[in-house]
């Protein structure tokens, strides 16, 4: 498996000769998003432009709603893509080749090397239980014959059961989990994202998995940084659990299970 970032949400995740593309966002850094109660503004450009991306077999689509998860050429990219998994709601939006999905649900996907993947959507709370954010879904992708070797991604959601009930059911090895704390003055003080602290509540329920941070960055709605993140780590005696992506380049990982290795 490798994953390559390019910003925000959004990864590359290569696996048996497939290529995953995450809540596409290919917008420049100053791009701003106005709605009816707040405004999200962009301060990152892509490591890797949308017209310089290699064809994707399959984007995963936690929801379509947001512009920080899907915004303008990120929706172009989605039209152009084969296969696209989002929300039953969102499908029902987008059209075209997207299949939606009710948290459980999978697909069976075969790879060029003669495997078949699942990949199984899973629930997500966006936000305060008494905040309606709209439908969010995450993912998990494993061999269809051995539920082990998983990669979880979770998708825009805070800590709560659902996400513990993702642990209980799939040993999960490598954990891409979106975080930053995002806020808006339209819900008021709660976070919509993983903080720092569920980060480290997750590590330790996902007690096999490498935690891979993504979405904490590139958008101005992001209250808590890079820093804030390793900060709880190492107060939390977890740090060497955590692998940061770099803008641009591919984390590898060699092995999964108990000792995974990483280059």
């Amino acid at each position: 498996m490798r994953l390559t970032y390019i910003g925000g949400p959004t990864a590359l995740i290569e696996i048996g000769g497939l290529r995953f593309l995450t809540d596409p966002t290919f917008d420049p850094a100053g791009t701003e998003y106005p709605t009816p109660v707040y405004t999200l503004r962009k301060t990152q450009d892509p490591a890797i432009r949308a017209t310089d991306l290699e064809p994707v077999d399959v984007v995963l689509l936690s929801h379509d709603h947001h512009f920080d998860n899907l915004d303008h050429a990120g929706r172009v990219v989605v039209n152009a893509a084969p296969r696209v998994l989002t929300t039953e709601a969102g499908a029902g939006r987008l059209g075209g080749r997207t299949t939606g999905l009710a948290p459980g649900q999978s697909v069976t996907i075969p790879t060029p090397d003669g495997r078949l993947l699942t990949v199984t959507a899973t629930p997500g709370r966006h936000g305060p239980p008494d905040g309606d954010r709209g439908p969010v879904i995450g993912f998990v992708i494993a061999d269809i014959d051995e539920q082990n070797g998983v990669v979880y991604l979770s998708g825009d959601t805070v800590w709560y059961e659902g996400v513990a009930a993702v642990a209980r059911r799939f040993s999960v090895f490598v954990a891409v989990l979106f975080a930053g704390a995002a806020r808006v003055q339209a819900v008021g003080p709660a976070a919509l994202t993983f903080t720092a602290a569920e980060l480290v509540q997750a590590s330790r329920v996902f007690d096999q998995a490498a935690i891979v941070p993504l979405h904490f960055e590139g958008w101005a709605h992001f209250s808590e940084s890079r820093d804030a993140i390793a900060e709880a780590f190492v107060a939390a005696n977890l740090i060497e659990r955590l692998r940061w992506p770099q803008p641009g380049r591919a984390l590898r990982f060699d092995q999964f299970g108990p000792g995974i290795s990483f280059t």
